[in-house]
């Protein structure tokens, strides 16, 4: 109990945010393994809350003087701590002699010391500096929802519910959607503060934020992150500049938010917030800036028809797993190899979500293809004598169907050749490649210039039918 209460204290004298949150932390530093088991031996539950208030409220040792309103309010959390504390050490020794562990009863404990936690910045005037307790809570009550709802799953007989209406999957993650409304709440406590920006709780808003959009992610319901963005910009004038806040936060929160234009196919947008994460991303986070290229690797493909390097993908085995074999098939036009590298890894891109995306490269890989014979049919002969030779333009369609057939491994006709190389004109893909671009663009003109324009349209108003003059 000292421990932590020493620590209270000079975490308090400084105003260190920070610090004062490792006295919440449900896991032991390295320096004090027996931290939490000595803390919670050293009272019990009949005289937990007035040994608390004799180290927080009636301490005389403290170089400061809580109001009498702000301590009880600590006395409170601590008290609710002290009991999670408890549960935690009871899972731990569970865990140890492999007997049935109830992460249920940790869930519960901690949530109840998140809710005296939320109630004490509401009702006890906890300072704005202190936010940083809010994130050791609500990190917590994330891990140990997931663990809570795993420990159901893996039990079922512990969840029996007589209901003739009884959904299993509905009960799959309730603990983290209990936790998701927990940190909701802190997201509105911080982003409804009046207080001027020096003193505010505003300053640790995305690192709520971070907290909802990783729980949303892992429940499946990307699109409540979509509320968080809306109200933050409802407030956007009374926010801090985002480049304000710890790169840290800066980091997490735009990889989030380029990963959802990317799901709503922005790919410019999500390009955008990707590189900036990218560029802002510790260089020695290499977990971090893997989950980055994911998503941003993609994007360039549809956006820019850039392939990564294996200098990019070297630091990043399973990168160059997923990536390497389709970005090759897509240099060398190689249709058939690429359906078979998006199919050997279909599994983890549909668990990343970005089969869809992937699935468009087969369009570049087929550009790559037509240009090939484009650059293979060679040149013309010249019509004057002393005239530079002049490169082919008009290949014959057979030449293509015969390239894709080697590509694809299947026959077509000339009728699908022509079909698919019109389609691929219309998404000007081929526009780069072959030059056709101002060609095809005069002849659309000249086309619609010659073409008579229709009389104007004169609307009866009366109700009568549009007619022509």
């Amino acid at each position: 109990m000292d421990a932590i209460f020493k620590d209270f204290g000079k975490a308090y004298a400084e105003f260190d945010g920070y610090n004062l949150a490792k006295t919440l932390a449900p896991v032991a530093p390295e320096a004090q393994p027996d931290r939490l088991y000595n803390f919670h031996r050293s009272t019990n539950f009949s005289s937990v809350q007035k040994d608390f208030k004799s180290k927080i409220l009636h301490n005389n040792a403290l170089p400061f003087k809580l109001t009498s309103e702000e301590s009880n309010g600590w006395v409170e959390v601590y008290c609710a701590y002290w009991k999670a504390v408890g549960e935690i050490l009871n899972a731990e020794a569970a865990t140890k002699t492999h007997n049935k562990v109830s992460w249920g009863k940790v869930y519960e404990a901690w949530k109840e010391m998140t809710v005296v936690l939320i109630r004490g910045y509401t009702n006890s005037g906890f300072q704005a500096w202190t936010v940083p307790c809010l994130y050791v809570a609500g990190k917590y009550m994330r891990v140990f929802a997931i663990k809570a709802d795993e420990d159901a799953a893996n039990n079922p007989s512990s969840a029996i519910n007589f209901q003739d209406d009884f959904n299993p999957e509905a009960e799959k993650n309730e603990k983290l959607e209990d936790a998701a409304r927990q940190l909701n709440r802190m997201f509105q406590i911080c982003l409804s503060d009046r207080a001027p920006l020096e003193e505010s709780r505003k300053w640790g808003i995305y690192n709520i934020i971070n907290l909802l959009f990783k729980t949303y992610f892992k429940l499946g319901s990307v699109s409540l992150s979509k509320n968080i963005l809306k109200a933050l910009q409802a407030y956007r004038g009374d926010m801090p500049p985002l480049d304000n806040f710890p790169l840290s936060h800066q980091v997490t929160f735009k990889y989030y938010v380029g990963v959802i234009c990317f799901l709503e196919e922005n790919y410019v947008e999500a390009e955008k917030h990707l590189t900036e994460a990218w560029h802002l991303c510790h260089k020695d986070a290499v977990r971090n800036k893997e989950l980055i290229l994911t998503y941003l690797i993609p994007c360039h493909l549809l956006t820019t028809h850039t392939l990564p390097t294996l200098a990019l993908l070297s630091p990043y085995p399973r990168l160059q797993d997923l990536f390497l074999p389709l970005s090759r098939c897509i240099k060398k036009g190689d249709l058939s190899g690429f359906d078979a590298a998006l199919i050997a890894g279909e599994d983890e891109f549909v668990k990343r979500r970005i089969y869809l995306t992937l699935e468009r490269g087969r369009d570049i890989a087929l550009r790559n293809l037509l240009r090939k014979v484009f650059i293979a049919g060679g040149v013309e002969e010249a019509k004057e004598p002393n005239a530079p030779p002049v490169r082919r333009t008009r290949i014959p369609v057979a030449e293509f169907g015969a390239a894709i057939s080697i590509g694809s491994k299947e026959t077509m006709d000339n009728d699908e050749v022509e079909c698919l190389l019109a389609n691929m004109i219309y998404k000007l893909v081929l526009f780069g490649a072959f030059g056709l671009r101002r060609r095809i663009y005069r002849l659309h003109m000249k086309v619609c210039l010659a073409q008579p324009y229709p009389p104007p349209i004169r609307r009866d108003f009366s109700g009568g039918t549009t007619s022509r003059t």
